[in-house]
């Protein structure tokens, strides 16, 4: 056969199948990267000196090896086994020619699994590059490949491990691959790699560089915190605390004093209605209940005026952990009183030396002294609303039982 003569057939019909199909996303895999393939091969095949049959066969696999990337980039060997095998059978190729052909060309799906030297010849050609110093390039034109495919930009560091890994998974067949290429490709994938740690390190230091400055902020920020609450106007702070405190004590004595007049005045009351009314109660049995309401009326208010005033105490004792705590309000008598002075001088020493503890301290004692007034006040609005209309009602209870008599 004139196998010359079919392999420039078939390099017209490659040509004729990448200048028809233009698909902007083959960067690498393209016409250019199949003719290096095939003169890798032209190479690889001088050095071992094949037959017409062999080397028709491996370039052959050569030329039509990429050509199923127009159909199915996924299965493009599948596929351009199927062209070579269709173009073949056209021109008159015996049936043997054309299956070691077709197995050639699925030899190069990775990973790559090369049975004889026609197999090992061609994979180690589709793979060329990964010895030489024009990898560099190739990578990155693949990385576009990849990332046109994609439709979306893959990261450099991602793209670099990708690469160390397969530089690392791959290794060349032939003899003559293994003596002139592995050198390269060792070269390549140690470069690789510096490159990666070297990113890695970088990422790092960056990371460390951020975290430092994350500890500077919270610390700049502790300080400032810190500052303003050194800053803060003691003067006014305790001048506040003081007129609050005078405040509450000036309520509390007039709440009391309101208490002792609801109390004087009742005692008056009932003094009366003991001393005078209750006599002549059999004589106008008419003012036996107005008596007893008003009677009723004064004792209410009375009740309920002593306990404005009918003071509450706590059990007087604290534990260091209540001190610890911050707990404790040792400002206020009745939560010490039972303590001994010992253990009341320690507290106290430890809340002067604390600032957070002394104004706390402060702070529950004027709520504790709301809280009594708030108490006080309660009662006393109900003592005086009990003796207000409570007054009221007995005068009307008076005259109803005055008027019922002199009818």
């Amino acid at each position: 056969m004139n196998y010359p003569h079919i392999i420039e057939q078939i390099k017209e019909e490659v040509h004729n199948v990448f200048h028809n199909g233009k698909d902007d996303r083959l960067i690498y895999h393209n016409l250019l990267h199949t003719e290096q393939v095939v003169r890798h091969i032209v190479k690889l095949a001088g050095h071992y000196q094949l037959s017409d049959s062999d080397f028709f066969t491996v370039m052959a696999a050569g030329w039509f090896h990429d050509t199923g990337y127009f159909t199915d980039c996924k299965n493009h060997e599948n596929v351009g086994a199927e062209n070579a095998k269709n173009f073949l059978q056209k021109v008159g190729v015996p049936q043997e020619v054309i299956k070691e052909v077709e197995a050639c060309i699925l030899s190069t799906k990775m990973p790559q699994k090369p049975e004889g030297l026609l197999q090992q010849i061609i994979c180690d050609a589709d793979l060329y590059h990964l010895g030489t110093d024009d990898f560099k390039e190739k990578n990155k034109t693949m990385r576009k490949e990849a990332e046109a495919f994609k439709g979306h930009e893959i990261d450099k560091q991602q793209w670099r491990v990708h690469t160390i890994a397969f530089l690392e998974s791959q290794h060349f067949h032939t003899t003559y691959a293994r003596e002139h290429l592995e050198k390269g490709r060792l070269k390549n994938l140690e470069e690789l790699k510096e490159k990666s740690l070297k990113f890695q390190q970088d990422q790092d230091l960056i990371l460390m560089n951020e975290q430092n400055i994350a500890v500077a902020e919270t610390d700049a920020l502790q300080k400032k915190d810190k500052k303003k609450k050194l800053e803060r106007p003691d003067k006014g702070i305790e001048t506040m605390f003081r007129i609050t405190a005078g405040n509450h004590q000036r309520l509390s004595d007039m709440a009391d004093n309101k208490a002792h007049i609801m109390i004087s005045t009742n005692s008056i009351i009932l003094s009366v209605i003991l001393s005078i009314l209750l006599r002549k109660l059999e004589d106008n049995p008419h003012l036996i209940v107005p008596t007893l309401l008003l009677l009723i009326i004064c004792v209410v208010t009375m009740v309920f005026s002593i306990l404005a005033t009918r003071p509450t105490i706590p059990s007087g004792k604290f534990t260091q952990q209540d001190v610890d705590q911050k707990k404790v309000n040792l400002l206020f008598f009745g939560n010490f009183y039972g303590m001994s002075l010992t253990d009341y001088e320690s507290g106290m020493l430890q809340m002067m030396e604390d600032r957070d503890f002394l104004y706390g301290s402060l702070i529950r004692d004027l709520h504790g002294q709301g809280v009594v007034l708030g108490r006080k006040y309660r009662l006393l609005r109900i003592a005086y609303n009990v003796f207000m209309f409570g007054i009221v009602a007995s005068v009307l209870a008076f005259i109803i039982a005055m008027v019922f008599v002199a009818m």
